[in-house]
């Protein structure tokens, strides 16, 4: 999950209360002040005690946080993130089994890496959903290999006015009897949820 903080913003001297969430690649201000903030466009990023401080297209921007989450804002914004690859654990040793429309290039080139199947046993599934029929016929799909001890990945839009969002998505697995455990933004457009085998609970 990204990390948010409510928050002051100072926006070149107007200042106001936010919710302020760090969604790599991206910063999201929610609140008085509503910006998305592309960690790419971000100039002189530092960390000065409480503040973090950037430009943002000639705009001087300042977020009171804590020390601690200072610190580690600034350092998230200036590492270079993950690939996506890393981020859903796929290498060029992965057996992966793709299920649906593959319509994102960020998807695609994440994949490209790895041998992809259609036959037999795969390490890794990620399946590409816009609605809950897709959804349905998708964890209908992958759930006897996972409980086998594959990992699935559900791809889906990110954001509101959608067939399906992150509950229906969880929803589904868990009705399936698999469990979400981590979630990886694929894209501007596009969010994913991780579901493996529900560890069985010990006597």
């Amino acid at each position: 999950m990204g990390r948010e903080a409510n928050c002051i913003c100072d926006w070149s001297g107007e200042a106001a209360a936010v919710k302020a969430l760090l969604e790599p690649p991206e910063l999201i201000l929610r609140g008085a002040i509503r910006r998305r903030i592309p960690f790419a466009k971000m100039k002189r990023v530092s960390a000065n005690g409480r503040a973090l401080r950037f430009e943002f297209e000639g705009d001087r921007v300042q977020l009171l946080l804590s020390e601690a989450v200072a610190a580690k804002w600034a350092r998230t914004v200036l590492e270079p993130p993950p690939s996506l690859a890393k981020k859903l654990g796929i290498t060029q040793d992965s057996r992966v089994r793709f299920i649906g429309n593959l319509d994102d290039d960020a998807l695609r080139e994440a994949l490209a890496g790895a041998e992809v199947v259609t036959r037999g046993r795969a390490d890794l599934i990620v399946a590409r959903v816009n609605t809950p029929a897709e959804l349905s016929r998708a964890i209908s799909r992958a759930t006897p290999p996972v409980l086998d001890g594959a990992a699935l990945w559900i791809v889906y839009r990110k954001g509101p006015g959608h067939a399906i969002n992150e509950s229906d998505v969880r929803a589904a697995g868990l009705l399936s009897g698999i469990v979400d455990v981590k979630v990886a933004s694929v894209s501007a457009a596009l969010t994913a949820l991780k579901f493996v085998r529900r560890r069985q609970s010990s006597a």
